[in-house]
């Protein structure tokens, strides 16, 4: 049993070897010392490793949209299949299942959420465990709704991408990376969609000349309405008046005072490889976590479909050849 919140935690708890039966029992629990959670609880170090070791083996590939590549010996993911998804060294995650760092940080445990395709529940619990308190919904941490997930991976025909509730890109398809290219290896501002349209000019590229003001305005109303539903969220307010310093559009378009959520809408794309893409930009919002999966749908009756083939077959070389 643990110590009493009025003990000093011993490391060396349990003492004696005679209590337990087998070495490789000793072992663990040597390295099975107490500390406090965030909220003054005793959490045995182990529990770290344990969870992450029965999440990642209640997972089968197919969860995560891997291939499964014939008979397993052990039920779930391998440990370096958690690796690549989480974007970890292997020997860092095999660390961390084996209790052998309990210190992992806060954009690291987003990370491995993402990947073993926790709950919002089993995410909070996750960081409990490492010593770091739940985030909130202005917390930046890489976490991407499970579910959210579960319909990105079902999506290969079509570009779709999940984004938060500033427009930072969390998570994509490769058909949404072969479209736009990679938004998501660099920091949050890199990856944020607003950010981008107003401070990078090739940003807009894919999109025709004539539809940039009324996208850069929707931008703006979504921002406004995120931060208005964020209260006092520091995060926002610090993008708000970085965008308002160093972009008079942007600026401008905040002082109109429009407020409104993007909203499903009809886009044309001039992709340099593909050409015309005809889309439908639809929105999937997640009532659980207010990420909202971004799809770009084909519009009836013209060749994007095909042209979304070919940017598919496209992305797949330019993966064999990395």
């Amino acid at each position: 049993m643990p110590p009493s919140a009025s003990a000093t935690p011993d490391r060396r708890w349990p003492r004696s070897r005679s209590s337990f039966r087998h070495r490789r029992d000793w072992r663990r629990h040597q390295r099975c010392w107490w500390r406090r959670d965030p909220e003054g609880q005793f959490v045995a170090r182990t529990e770290l490793g344990d969870f992450l070791r029965a999440r990642r083996q209640a997972l089968r590939p197919a969860d995560v949209g891997l291939p499964s590549r014939g008979r397993r010996r052990t039920p779930g993911l391998r440990r370096e299949e958690v690796a690549l998804l989480a974007n970890v060294s292997v020997d860092y995650y095999e660390r961390l299942e084996q209790s052998r760092n309990t210190s992992p940080s806060e954009a690291l445990l987003g990370s491995l959420a993402r990947a073993l395709r926790l709950s919002v529940d089993e995410r909070d619990y996750l960081y409990r465990l490492a010593g770091h308190p739940a985030p909130t919904a202005s917390t930046i941490s890489g976490y991407v709704d499970p579910a959210m997930m579960f319909l990105l991976d079902a999506l290969t025909t079509v570009p779709a991408h999940v984004i938060d509730d500033r427009t930072t890109i969390l998570a994509q398809n490769a058909l949404s990376r072969a479209l736009l290219g990679s938004w998501t290896d660099g920091d949050d501002r890199h990856s944020n969609v607003t950010w981008r349209w107003f401070t990078h000019p090739e940003s807009r590229a894919l999109n025709v000349p004539e539809e940039h003001e009324a996208i850069g305005r929707g931008y703006v109303a979504d921002l406004r309405a995120a931060a208005a539903r964020g209260g006092h969220d520091p995060v926002s307010e610090q993008l708000i008046a970085d965008l308002t310093t160093v972009s008079p559009e942007f600026a401008q378009y905040w002082s109109d005072m429009q407020v409104a959520p993007l909203q499903t809408t009809r886009k044309i794309l001039v992709h340099p490889q593909a050409g015309r893409l005809d889309v439908q930009c639809d929105f999937v919002l997640s009532t659980t976590t207010g990420q909202r999966l971004v799809i770009f749908r084909p519009q009836p009756g013209t060749a994007t479909a095909d042209s979304f083939d070919f940017l598919r077959v496209l992305g797949e070389q330019s993966f064999d050849r990395s």
